[in-house]
């Protein structure tokens, strides 16, 4: 955008901004949203006011403004970045990039990126790893299991001088790839794993001293630098704008298995790890996990069986497709166990207050609000489990 254009906008909204002052007092970002009923895709400027966290939209096609400063419940600045999903009043927006310099430059200096990885070995901890993340005030902004080969590899440890036994360890199951957003994040990251030579003797305190098994085996990658975590989520996680080279194959088996979602409230709400850790203390096995954004179309396709039998079926499609969502492929340790079957037990009724008061160790039981914002999502059929794994893992993972 060319600085005459960006006055222009500015001088638009002179009235409407009571804060601003010489400097810029709000944060511009340029989000799209899919309008259902019309069938266009509509785009906008977001200003995002530090201050108190409150928001404005503009209409650029018809250059009015469509929704005047307004506060917006589970909205701050670390929701937006380029590529993630928020729902404004009900309605999904995709954050495309932001616009001016200044905003660039406050999103890089309080959302740093980097990229993170959990190595074979540890994925059965991965729940409370990722509560340990969480902890840390670091966000988890996407996740995917996948299964590396030897170009993978080398893309991160090309000059490494045991590149032959690292190879060997990374192919030699899933890992778990991480876009991780905080401040200073890189430095922060790197010192909560620990140095790659320490082990639990040298430094307690670190993830490595909890979960790695030697310095070869030693848990997790970290990126060095703004370069390197740059050029590494540009590999595993590639945006619209990154030209993608060669697709991380995911790990999901289709075998033996059951879906489970974990909805976008939930995700917001960082209750990822939580909900993780509970699986996988329960004795379940998570065989695949990725992040989607799902588009209004894929929503209403994949819950089409509960049209006409539950009534709130559109909030069910609204709620899926307000921001990123998180599905997984579920197994169990014990091969005889009817695992769709055990698992819609697992997170417990529809309803989370029903929950609460029948099975209150449930998933939806500690972690839902409503029937609608019910935590988690589980195949009801046993034959369901397989088909929407595969939805997810086949058919949206592109």
């Amino acid at each position: 955008m060319t600085p005459s254009v960006l006055w222009t906008i500015q001088a638009i909204h002179f009235s409407v901004c009571q804060l601003f002052t010489v400097t810029v007092c709000w944060l511009l970002f340029f989000p799209e949203w899919f309008d259902t009923t019309a069938e266009i895709t509509k785009n906008f400027y977001l200003y995002f006011f530090s201050i108190d966290n409150s928001i404005e939209l503009f209409d650029i096609k018809n250059k009015k403004i469509f929704l005047r400063r307004t506060k917006c419940e589970g909205i701050s600045l670390k929701d937006l970045y380029v590529g993630s999903m928020v729902t404004i009043f009900s309605r999904p927006m995709k954050i495309v990039d932001a616009v001016d310099d200044n905003t660039k430059i406050k999103v890089n200096k309080t959302l740093e990126k980097t990229f993170a990885m959990l190595k074979p070995y540890v994925i059965n901890k991965m729940g409370e790893i990722l509560k340990t993340i969480t902890a840390h005030n670091i966000h988890i902004a996407n996740i995917k299991m996948c299964l590396l080969d030897d170009y993978d590899v080398e893309k991160l440890y090309r000059n490494n001088e045991q590149l032959s036994r690292i190879k060997e360890y990374l192919t030699s199951g899933p890992v778990v790839t991480l876009m991780l957003l905080g401040e200073n994040v890189i430095n922060r990251w790197n010192e909560l794993v620990g140095p790659s030579d320490h082990l639990p003797e040298t430094d307690s305190s670190s993830l490595r001293a909890h979960f790695a098994k030697s310095i070869t085996e030693n848990g997790f990658h970290g990126s060095l630098n703004l370069e390197a975590a740059e050029e590494e989520l540009n590999y595993f996680f590639p945006n619209l704008k990154t030209k993608k080279k060669k697709k991380i194959k995911n790990s999901a088996t289709l075998t033996n298995c059951t879906c489970c979602i974990v909805k976008p409230h939930a995700v917001q709400a960082e209750l990822t790890g939580d909900i993780v850790d509970d699986i996988q203390k329960g004795g379940y096995r998570i065989t695949a996990i990725q992040e989607f954004n799902v588009d209004p179309v894929n929503a209403e396709e994949f819950l089409e069986v509960y049209k006409g039998v539950f009534a709130d079926y559109a909030a069910m499609v609204a709620e899926l497709q307000s921001g990123p969502c998180i599905a997984m492929e579920i197994t169990h340790e014990n091969k005889s166990i009817d695992v769709t079957v055990d698992f819609r037990k697992f997170c417990g009724p529809f309803d989370p207050e029903i929950a609460r008061k029948i099975r209150p160790t449930t998933l939806r039981a500690k972690y839902g609000k409503t029937k609608i914002q019910n935590a988690v999502h589980c195949s009801d059929l046993p034959e369901d489990g397989p088909l929407e794994v595969e939805y997810f893992f086949n058919i949206l993972d592109e």
